[in-house]
């Protein structure tokens, strides 16, 4: 059972990163729309907001979580949406207040999580280990969407790691998103580190491999960009189709990120 320490702690960094870049903004940046489309900065820290307290209710109060799965099924499309326009009618020194209420009780509440714990989302149930990855990716893809607004570059670092091994770990659930069945065989991906080292997953003899730079695998299967703009090579036909379909998070897919540019695949 992997101690879910570390990955707690790196969401703490994660997200304390995204505060500083947001703290110093002034409303007029909080209202600049972002990539995601009709999304603006506050959009976009009020759905990080709403998603940790989806996050905490489904690690202290199960049966609440589950209400609230009952209303996203409800209105499957929307929902996402209707969260972050919520939270985002705030004063953005009161949404910033929210997200950091929201992160420390979060954070507490995993560190507090009973050995072995299991707990309801909208996909699997999560251990705490594995809830701190998602929120960690999420807090990741749309700390990437404010600094690609505000024209900031943040040099990629070893918290991608968890980003990636979630990418890997979601490759059939991204195939049934997009209706598709998965294939039987487990494929190879070789991911170049931030720092030089190789990150890889999957045996080494598998047939179908991914190979490239661990940020752009990362910008794919968070759809922070289109697989056009990436430096990504799929070997095999099934591992080809998954670099059009990945997709690290819950929900459905949406439309992702148009190409910039005319690099071939």
């Amino acid at each position: 059972m992997p101690d879910p320490t570390p990955v707690i702690d790196d969401l703490r960094e994660e997200g304390e990163e995204l505060d500083r870049l947001v703290a110093g903004l002034g409303p007029a940046q909080w209202a600049l729309l972002t990539p995601a489309a009709g999304w603006t900065v506050a959009h976009q820290i009020a759905h990080l907001a709403w998603t940790d307290h989806c996050a905490l209710l489904a690690v202290t109060d199960a049966d609440g979580f589950r209400k609230r799965v009952e209303r996203a099924l409800a209105a499957p499309h929307t929902f996402v949406d209707e969260g972050a326009e919520e939270y985002a009618r705030s004063a953005p020194a009161d949404l910033l207040a929210r997200w950091r209420e929201g992160r420390a009780a979060l954070e507490k509440a995993l560190r507090e999580a009973p050995a072995g714990a299991r707990f309801p989302w909208y996909g699997p149930p999560m251990s705490a280990a594995s809830m701190a990855t998602a929120r960690l990716m999420e807090t990741w893809a749309h700390g990437q969407d404010v600094a690609d607004t505000i024209g900031v570059m943040r040099p990629p670092g070893d918290r991608l790691r968890h980003v990636a091994w979630l990418g890997v770990r979601t490759r059939d659930f991204a195939y049934g998103v997009h209706g598709l069945t998965p294939p039987t065989g487990p494929f190879r991906v070789e991911l170049d580190g931030p720092g030089g080292e190789l990150w890889a997953y999957g045996p080494e003899d598998a047939p179908q491999r991914v190979t490239g730079p661990a940020l752009d695998f990362c910008l794919l299967v968070t759809r922070r960009a289109h697989r056009a703009d990436l430096a990504l090579t799929a070997d095999g036909p099934d591992a080809d189709c998954w670099l059009d379909v990945a997709q690290a998070f819950a929900g459905p897919p949406g439309g992702g990120r148009e190409p910039k540019g005319d690099t071939a695949r």
